[in-house]
C-alpha cells in the first residue's frame, strides 16, 4: 500500500470534480469521490441505476493499495478507479461506476486518465499559488511596518513611545519569546546600555548588557552583520543565561564619539549606540537571515529616530528590493524575459507620466501604474515551467494555460486589500480594443486606463526582446507594429501618446540598465515612494 496523507479536497478541486461528473453523468455513468479514509466526499449519478456506495467505499481502499493509473473492477457491475494526487500525497480516489458490466470501458478510462492528470497539473498550481501568495503577504507586512515607522517620525512622541511601538509591530511579525531595545546614555559619566522599550519575557541587568554589547562589537566588526547564537547546529559560541534557547542582537548604528567602555568608532566614523536584541523564536527552530535583514532594518529606523536623521538608503533598497525578488523570481523562469517585469514597469511609469500631460492624472496613480507594471506577469508562478520554457511553436493547450495568469496573478494581489487597486493593471493588461484580448475579451470603453497602458509596455518589450520563436524587432519595426495596432490591439489616445514621445531616448534608457536616469541609489528612492502609495 502506497503512503498517504489525508487532506482535504479544496473548493477548486472538489469543483473540478463536479464538473467532470457532469459531464460523464451524460453518458448515464455515477462518478463517487472518496477520501483516504474511504469517506463519501461526493456522488454524481447519471440516473440509470444507483451505485453499491459501501461497495464503493471497499473499492477506494482496494485503489489506493493498487495505486495503479486507472484500476478496473468488475463485481458485477464494472467500476473504474484513480487515485487523485496532489504533489506525491493521496488526497482521494475518483471511481466512475458505468453499471453494466458488459460496456465498452475504453472510452471511461482514457477520460479518467486524462482527469487524473489535469488534477494533479490544478493541484501542483493552487499550490505554487499558495506559497506565492503568503510570501506575499509576509513581504507585505514587513513593508507597511517599515513604511509605518518612517512616518511616524514625522510625529512628535518621546522615545520610548516610538521605540515600544517598534517593539510591538515587530513581535506582530517575527514570534519570539522576548524583544529589547538597549541604548547607550550617559550613568553617572559613564556610558551603559539601557534598557528603553521591550516587549514579552526578557531580562537584562547591567552586566548582561555590557557583555552583549561586547559581543556583538566583535562580531559587526568582525564583518557580520548581526549577533546570531544558538545550539541548534553547534554549541553556543557565548555563554548565555539558561532560559536562552537562540538570540540574535543588531546594532543601532549612530554618529557620536565612542566612550573608553566601548569600542572604538567604525571606518566609517559610526558606532553603535544602541542594541536590539531577540531571544527565542517560537515558530521557527533558529533565527535566520530574514529575520537578522527585517530587524537590521528596524534597529536602522529606531536610529534615525533617536539621532533626528534618515538614513533611508537601506530602507529604500527594501521596499523596491522586496517586490524586485518576486518579479525576478517570475523572470527566473524564463532565461528570454529576465528583466522584461522592470522594463514593462519603466516603460509604463514613461507613458503615465506622458499621458498626464495631456490629461488629469495624480501622480498616486502613476505610481501604482508603475508598481502594477512590475507585478503584471506575477501569475506565472502558478505556470508550469515546461510551458514557460517550450522551445518551438506552442500548441493550443499551451496557449491556453498561458493565458491564465493575468487571472492567477489577480487573485493573488486581490487576497492583499491595499494591493487591490492595481489589480486592474496586472488583470488586463492583455485585453485589446477590439475586444480579442484575454482573458474577459473586453472592448474599448472596458478596459482601464492602467490595463491600456501596461497592455502597450508589455508589447513594445516584447516586441523588442528576443524569443525563441523570433528575433526581436528594432524600435522603428516596433513602432510601426504599435502603429499600425491602433485602435485594435492597442488605445488610439494612449499608443499616440507614446508614439509621440521621445521612444529611441526610452530604448536607450532601458538599453543601458536605467543608468542616467535613476542614478546610484534613485530607483529605491522611486520605489520607496511609489509603495508609500499603497500603504499611506
Amino acid at each position: 500500500m502506497s503512503d498517504t496523507t489525508t487532506k482535504d479536497l479544496s473548493s477548486s478541486q472538489l469543483c473540478e470534480l463536479e464538473q467532470f461528473g457532469a459531464s460523464q453523468s451524460k453518458f448515464g455513468v455515477n462518478l463517487a469521490v472518496y477520501n483516504v479514509a474511504g469517506e463519501s466526499v461526493l456522488l454524481c449519478e447519471g440516473g440509470k441505476f444507483e451505485s453499491d456506495r459501501e461497495q464503493l467505499s471497499q473499492l477506494s481502499m482496494q485503489a489506493l493499495e493498487q495505486d495503479d493509473c486507472v484500476s478496473q473492477f468488475d463485481t458485477g457491475s464494472a467500476v473504474l478507479a484513480t487515485v487523485l494526487k496532489s504533489g506525491s500525497d493521496a488526497v482521494g480516489v475518483a471511481l466512475l461506476d458505468l453499471g453494466d458490466a458488459g460496456v465498452n470501458a475504453g472510452y471511461f478510462i482514457e477520460m479518467l486518465k486524462l482527469f487524473a492528470e489535469k488534477f494533479s497539473v490544478i493541484a501542483k498550481a493552487g499550490g505554487q499559488i499558495e506559497m506565492v501568495s503568503s510570501e506575499l503577504a509576509q513581504v507585505y507586512e514587513e513593508l507597511v511596518l517599515l513604511y509605518n515607522l518612517s512616518t511616524n517620525m514625522k510625529v512628535t512622541k518621546s522615545d520610548t513611545n516610538f521605540l515600544q511601538m517598534a517593539c510591538d509591530k515587530l513581535t506582530d511579525i517575527v514570534d519570539v519569546e522576548g524583544i529589547a531595545i538597549l541604548l547607550v546614555k550617559m550613568v553617572e559619566d559613564e556610558k551603559q546600555l539601557v534598557l528603553s522599550a521591550g516587549s514579552g519575557l526578557i531580562e537584562i541587568d547591567e552586566h548582561g548588557a555590557a557583555l552583549l554589547h561586547g559581543r556583538l562589537e566583535e562580531e559587526v566588526y568582525g564583518g557580520k552583520e548581526a549577533l546570531l547564537d544558538s545550539e541548534i547546529d553547534s554549541p553556543f559560541k557565548y555563554e548565555w543565561p539558561e532560559n536562552v534557547k537562540n538570540i540574535m542582537a543588531v546594532p543601532l548604528w549612530g554618529k557620536g564619539k565612542a566612550g573608553a567602555d566601548f569600542a572604538e568608532k567604525a571606518e566609517n566614523g559610526n558606532c553603535i549606540v544602541g542594541v536590539m536584541v531577540a531571544v527565542n523564536r517560537v515558530t521557527k527552530p533558529d533565527f535566520d537571515s530574514i529575520d537578522r535583514k527585517l530587524f537590521n532594518s528596524v534597529a536602522n529606523e529606531c536610529a534615525v529616530f533617536i539621532e533626528n536623521e534618515r538614513l533611508f538608503r537601506d530602507l529604500k533598497e527594501l521596499f523596491i528590493g522586496s517586490l524586485k525578488a518576486l518579479t525576478n523570481s517570475i523572470d527566473a523562469k524564463d532565461q528570454y524575459t529576465r528583466g522584461h517585469s522592470e522594463r514593462v514597469a519603466f516603460i509604463s511609469r514613461w507613458i503615465a507620466v506622458r499621458v498626464a500631460e495631456e490629461e488629469q492624472l495624480d501622480d498616486d496613480l502613476i505610481h501604482k501604474i508603475y508598481l502594477a507594471g512590475l507585478l503584471h506577469d506575477i501569475g506565472k508562478m502558478g505556470i508550469d515551467e515546461a510551458v514557460l520554457r517550450k522551445k518551438g511553436k506552442l500548441t493550443k493547450k499551451d496557449i491556453d494555460i498561458i493565458r491564465t495568469h493575468p487571472s492567477i496573478g489577480a487573485g493573488i494581489l486581490d487576497s492583499i486589500k491595499q494591493m487591490r487597486d492595481i489589480v486592474p493593471g496586472v488583470l488586463y493588461h492583455h485585453e485589446r480594443i477590439d475586444g480579442k484580448g484575454y482573458p474577459s475579451g473586453l472592448t474599448d470603453g472596458e478596459i482601464p486606463l492602467i490595463g491600456k497602458i501596461i497592455g502597450l509596455a508589455d508589447s513594445f518589450d516584447a516586441m523588442t526582446s528576443e524569443r525563441t520563436y523570433r528575433k526581436s524587432l528594432t524600435v522603428d519595426e516596433a513602432l510601426v507594429e504599435i502603429e499600425e495596432g491602433l485602435g485594435t490591439q492597442f488605445d488610439e489616445k494612449v499608443g499616440r501618446v507614446f508614439l509621440n514621445s521621445d521612444v529611441h531616448h526610452l530604448w536607450d534608457i532601458v538599453r543601458d540598465g536605467f543608468t542616467g536616469i535613476y542614478g546610484d541609489d534613485g530607483l529605491a528612492e522611486y520605489g520607496t515612494v511609489a509603495v508609500g502609495t499603497l500603504v499611506g
